[in-house]
């Protein structure tokens, strides 16, 4: 019998899952996902007041620390026909954006970069041939000098000698599987500690707009803070400098170091084009209305749409309200339905009851023939789909963006890859570096609108016409998505009464990470892991890794324990 590797916990990512990978021989056959946490959210909105279900279901997310807050507000807004004014919108714009920028930085150089940056390996390093390599990849970039790296160099060997490598630890270093050149993986190692201290600053900007960060807040019809140019405690002209400030900080860390990097990298391991293809199946919800708000879509900076067995010359529409197009399977789940585990619920009618059915802790493998994960299995017109940067790269290369095809076009070139290596694992990661040009691009005249509009005397970020409960109908359902940085984000919500009947939230990670379906046809993840993976070294299967971090998994870390009523079971103190 073939081995059967398994990686659990995956690190270096927002939750727990769990990968096992049959083999044939150095070559993984088959490929299995299992989320190995259960979130629960959506039980505990029942009956409450739907204008206070984006403080609960933010917390499903601890990493994006707006977009479930986000898309919630949005769910209420569309059940109840909620129309928000424009400097409201764009404020979301700006914040949704800079959370885009944020993760995807710290994403490539805390997440997923030691994938392919040898950290020990920086130790061999000549600081001034680092020198010139960072001047050449980077020219304007400002920190390149020898005595910089010469510091960073020694800083890191301080840590080694001292047995205190810290967030270094516990990887495969020296694996064969590493390429980069000692030179390039010490300018690496120096980036990974300068994104440190880039993302303490860009965060301010959603403690500008919404009061704090992590988790900002928002509001049913609008956003929380006022303006106001002569308060000291709205948003005012010094903090809308700072807004400012931000946004350049963003573009020249993201123009300066991070694209740069990218390619740098990619250029050593071309061969990753050619594998982690997965299912080949694109979806995107579309996201940033600049006019006409959420119910016009032809105005979404990423418009939505389905592309189907890699072919962009297609680009097919979607209906989130339909009954026939987004379902939720648990074939292979941790969940019962009240029709049987075969069927598929669109989430406005999906159930959440739990039911484990696996083995007992600790276990060697998960018996892949029946439920295997506590995630279910989306569909859209019963396919699979991947979702995030690649898959909205794609939609807007196929939607004919003119700033996507010449980003797309300039990095093929650069890389002499052809245009299939975007559907891999390397095109993944390539396509989140580009994505966040194009949002942060977007930032700037975003904020210049919202500028335009408070010298012209309209300062209005709230609309509370509808904001009593007397005005809403009987009965209402809405769905509110976003796109956020993993991918395509959508709640379903159903109110009568006044209170939540029904609430669903389908997540990036469960398109992405669920497992297989009634078909026994794989999500994402496995379909990318049975794509030419070769592990060299099944003790250390930074192949596995590679491929996985590439969609950023985010399996849903904020987990909340009450009793059935509401009352907390568990507070923890940390002095």
């Amino acid at each position: 019998m073939n081995e059967r590797v398994v990686v659990d916990p995956i690190t270096r990512i927002e939750g727990h899952l769990r990968i096992e990978a049959q083999m044939d021989g150095n070559n993984i056959a088959q490929a299995y996902s299992a989320g190995t946490m259960v979130r629960g959210i959506e039980t505990i909105l029942k009956g409450r007041d739907p204008r206070d279900a984006w403080a609960f279901a933010q917390r499903i997310c601890g990493v994006c620390t707006l977009v479930h807050g986000v898309a919630s507000i949005r769910s209420v807004e569309s059940a109840l026909k909620y129309k928000i004014p424009p400097n409201a919108e764009l404020i979301r714009n700006l914040m949704i954006a800079a959370q885009y920028v944020h993760d995807h930085v710290m994403h490539f150089y805390h997440l997923h970069a030691l994938d392919w940056v040898d950290v020990v390996s920086a130790l061999s390093a000549d600081p001034k041939a680092t020198s010139a390599l960072a001047q050449q990849v980077s020219p304007s970039w400002p920190k390149s000098s020898v005595g910089y790296f010469t510091d960073m160099q020694n800083k890191l060997k301080r840590f080694v000698e001292a047995g205190q490598l810290g967030i270094f630890a516990k990887a495969y270093w020296g694996h064969p599987a590493y390429k980069l050149p000692a030179e390039a993986n010490l300018m690496a190692v120096a980036h990974y500690l300068e994104a440190l201290e880039w993302q303490r600053d860009v965060v301010k900007l959603h403690a500008i707009f919404g009061g704090k960060n992590p988790h900002p807040m928002f509001l049913v019809g609008g956003v929380p803070n006022p303006i106001d140019l002569n308060s000291d405690s709205a948003i005012n002209a010094e903090r809308l400098a700072q807004v400012q400030d931000v946004i350049h900080k963003m573009r020249t860390f993201v123009d300066q170091v991070y694209i740069p990097d990218t390619l740098a990298i990619a250029s050593f391991y071309k061969d990753w084009g050619e594998r982690g293809e997965g299912v080949g199946n694109f979806l995107c919800y579309g996201d940033f209305p600049s006019t006409g708000g959420m119910n016009d879509t032809s105005n979404f900076l990423i418009p939505p749409g389905v592309i189907l067995d890699r072919d962009l010359s297609t680009l097919h529409p979607i209906d989130m309200e339909s009954p026939d197009e987004i379902k939720e399977f648990v074939s292979h789940s941790w969940y019962d339905y009240s029709g049987g585990k075969d069927e598929g619920l669109h989430p406005y009618d999906g159930e959440t009851n739990l039911h484990y059915t696996g083995p007992k802790p600790p276990y060697s493998q998960l018996d892949v023939e029946q439920s295997y994960s506590w995630l279910k299995s989306p569909r859209w017109k019963g396919k699979p789909m991947e979702v995030g940067p690649l898959a909205r790269v794609l939609t807007l290369y196929a939607s004919g963006h003119e700033m996507t095809k010449e980003l797309v076009t300039a990095t093929l070139a650069k890389l002499e890859l052809p245009p299939r290596a975007l559907f891999s694992t390397l095109g993944r990661t390539a396509a989140r570096t580009l994505e966040t040009k194009i949002i942060v691009e977007a930032m700037q005249g975003w904020y210049d609108s919202l500028i335009t509009n408070i010298k012209a005397g309209d300062t209005k970020t709230f609309n509370e016409t509808q904001w009593d409960p007397s005005t809403w109908p009987k009965e209402a359902r809405g769905v509110g998505y976003t796109e956020a940085p993993r991918g395509g984000l959508a709640h379903w919500v159903v109110i009568k009464d006044g209170i939540i009947d029904n609430y669903q939230a389908v997540v990036p990670s469960t398109w992405n990470a669920g497992p297989r379906d009634a078909e026994g046809v794989p999500g994402p993840y496995e379909a990318a892991l049975q794509d030419n993976h070769q592990l060299h070294d099944p003790m250390q299967p930074v192949e596995i890794l590679r491929t996985i971090h590439s969609f950023d998994p985010c399996i849903a870390c904020a987990v909340h324990m009450t009793d059935k009523d509401g009352n907390e079971m568990l507070q923890v103190k940390i002095r």
